[in-house]
């Protein structure tokens, strides 16, 4: 029997996930390990040879870990249900000018789901990741916190967890350093995993070339889009002709295909018209925003305005800005210092401290009116 009862967790082939199933294993766990096949590259026509955590390399790599520990390992085939979710949400926001964040829909529709289903099945209590991030109880709800290593803090991209889902997890990883993990596969022997290049790419697009995988996806859309205009910030002048409004996000500088005698970028995508707006770098900057399909995590509801540091893509630090529920499924920011390049259909996470207090994804971006008021730019955009 063991000392802490029976436990899934979820191995990639990489470091990360690999150390936390042998952390749990020494902890003294029953560990069963799971690999996910989640997208078969070879079938979207690209051309690089197929790496990450859907590789044959990395799927062997994490069998390796479990046999030399002597622990069950499992391949789960969810290739359709990742289909389904996130390559037709990648490619559906694109069509919409938007840009997606696949990985986000992937750990909040896929992963947890899927392992959660399969826990079950297998009569585990909890599942585990190999994510660098906490997750604590307050008030009876499970929030996720922010991992001691601030440069591989992953909680922006757990922000959609729910709160069932996060009181079966466990996340070993969230109190150590990347470099003391490196340290833990070196003194047991696993070389391997310590010199093993990450993978940083989207993991069915992984030459980084999302134009041509929508030009794959979708037949015939690079000749029904192309033709439309560039469009200048405030103007409203033609600059010239784009390739198609699907192939272009809000901050982009390079690959415009043309030369403006200045450096400019692109600042909004107009999906109806088919033109991309473009600016100057200050022509990026936003005020405030507004959120939906929320899923808070610290409180059930926000009460009143709240003063939150708040993420509007996984790199960015953070600005302090103040957020108010305007209904239940829209959160209005207003930032208190302007935010460049804010890309509708990316995910805002918001701070307390280094608690994640619930997320959503963004729909609009908007300047300061002085003489709007908070519901007069909330329906603007209703």
């Amino acid at each position: 029997m063991s000392k802490h009862g029976r436990i899934l967790v979820a191995m990639s082939g990489g470091i990360d996930s690999s150390l936390a199933a042998v952390m749990l294993h020494e902890q003294g766990y029953e560990v069963i390990g799971m690999t996910m096949k989640t997208w078969d590259y070879a079938s979207s026509g690209g051309t690089k040879k197929e790496t990450g955590c859907c590789s044959l390399d990395s799927i062997n790599d994490a069998r390796n870990i479990a046999v030399n520990l002597g622990f069950p390992h499992y391949i789960l085939d969810i290739r359709e249900e990742f289909g389904d979710a996130v390559i037709n949400h990648f490619t559906g926001e694109y069509l919409e000018g938007r840009t997606p964040n696949p990985c986000v829909m992937c750990n909040t529709h896929i992963k947890w789901d899927a392992l959660l289903r399969r826990a079950d099945r297998l009569d585990c209590e909890s599942i585990a990741t190999g994510h660098y991030a906490h997750i604590r109880t307050e008030n009876g709800r499970h929030i996720i916190s922010k991992g001691v290593d601030t440069l591989k803090d992953q909680s922006y991209v757990l922000w959609g967890v729910s709160q069932e889902s996060l009181s079966r997890t466990k996340l070993p990883l969230g109190h150590l350093r990347k470099s003391e993990i490196r340290d833990m596969a070196t003194d047991r022997g696993f070389m391997e995993l310590v010199t093993k290049s990450e993978s940083y790419e989207i993991c069915f697009v992984p030459d980084n070339d999302y134009r041509g995988f929508l030009k794959r996806r979708v037949p015939g859309l690079e000749t029904e889009v192309a033709g439309g205009n560039f469009i200048q910030e405030g103007t409203g002048k033609v600059l010239g002709k784009h390739d198609g409004y699907p192939f272009y996000t809000i901050g982009q500088r390079k690959g415009l295909g043309m030369a403006f005698g200045q450096p400019m970028f692109v600042t909004e995508i107009r999906k109806d018209t088919n033109e991309v707006v473009l600016g100057v770098d200050t022509d990026l900057y936003r005020d405030g925003m507004i959120v939906s399909k929320l899923n808070l995590q610290k409180y059930d509801r926000i009460n009143g305005p709240l003063e939150t540091v708040t993420k509007v893509r996984y790199k960015h630090d953070g600005t302090p800005a103040t957020i108010s529920q305007t209904a239940d499924d829209r959160i209005e920011v207003r930032f208190h210092e302007g935010v460049s390049a804010i890309a509708p259909g990316q995910a805002a996470v918001f701070y307390e401290g280094n608690d994640v207090i619930g997320g959503g994804w963004i729909m609009k971006s908007f300047r300061q009116e002085a003489d709007a008021t908070p519901s007069e730019i909330a329906s603007a955009f209703a």
